[in-house]
């Protein structure tokens, strides 16, 4: 689709969006609090079944790490076991960033945006966090220092941490139109990487367990920015090409620019 249709198609979006809002329903308070409260009954139904979803996500069998992983870190080289930071419980954000890649994943950005100031009730409740990417240790940091991010983020350029967890494709995957992602087939096109989130369990033995992955849309789980928008009247306005997340998202230090 060229350029001018699209952002004509997006305007009519907006449009609708607005007279929908210019239309809408105006009520006194106590038909209002009715129909609030009948709608507060679905939101309980929905809250009970997230506990109940939550409860299954922990039930999963889990996966023994049989593999050595090795990332370079601002400490040096460390272990995937290293990455606990003496905590049983460690979550992943495979942050979508090759090598030399010129541009900034803006869903990973607001992703990791959500974690600054969580950081240390992470630490309190046996958790470390920690940012995976591809690209070297150096252009890692030049991102993060630009951003003024604090996690942990590390480099698995010398390791096959993404490629096994399926957030990487190699040149022969792409050639064949052939790969894994969101634990199903998935033709990567000329995409290297991908972002999503892992999590992952170490007993008193040392041993390593992964229990948990989200991609594409499983990890709006993490995004609590959309529990905002999700009440707002004109909703999350993605009318882009894409009808998600990159059609508004942008690197924090990029809005207004």
């Amino acid at each position: 689709m060229d350029k001018p249709r699209q952002n004509r198609t997006i305007d009519q979006q907006r449009e609708a969006n607005l007279a929908a809002l210019a239309a809408h329903r105006v009520v006194g308070r106590e038909e209002w609090n009715q129909a609030r409260l009948a709608l507060m009954k679905r939101e309980k139904q929905l809250m009970k079944l997230n506990d109940e979803l939550a409860a299954e996500k922990r039930a999963l069998p889990w996966v023994k790490v049989e593999k050595q992983y090795f990332f370079n870190s601002r400490k040096g080289t460390v272990s995937l076991s290293d990455l606990f930071e003496g905590r049983s419980q460690l979550f992943v954000k495979h942050f979508m960033m090759g090598p030399q890649q010129d541009w900034q994943c803006p869903g990973c950005s607001l992703e990791v945006d959500h974690v600054a100031q969580l950081l240390e009730h992470f630490e309190h409740h046996d958790m470390s966090y920690v940012a995976i990417a591809r690209a070297p240790l150096d252009e890692i940091e030049v991102v993060r220092k630009k951003m003024n991010w604090h996690f942990n983020w590390v480099s698995s350029d010398q390791s096959d941490f993404n490629y096994d967890f399926h957030v990487s494709f190699s040149p022969e995957q792409i050639a064949a139109g052939k790969a894994v992602y969101n634990f199903t087939a998935f033709n990567p096109g000329t995409t290297t990487d991908l972002s999503g989130e892992s999590v992952f369990y170490k007993n008193a033995n040392g041993e390593i367990f992964h229990t948990y992955g989200a991609f594409g849309r499983g990890g709006e789980q993490f995004l609590g920015i959309y529990g905002f928008f999700d009440v707002l009247p004109k909703g999350r306005e993605e009318y882009g090409p894409a009808r998600a997340l990159p059609d508004w998202a942008k690197p924090h230090d990029t809005y207004g620019g």
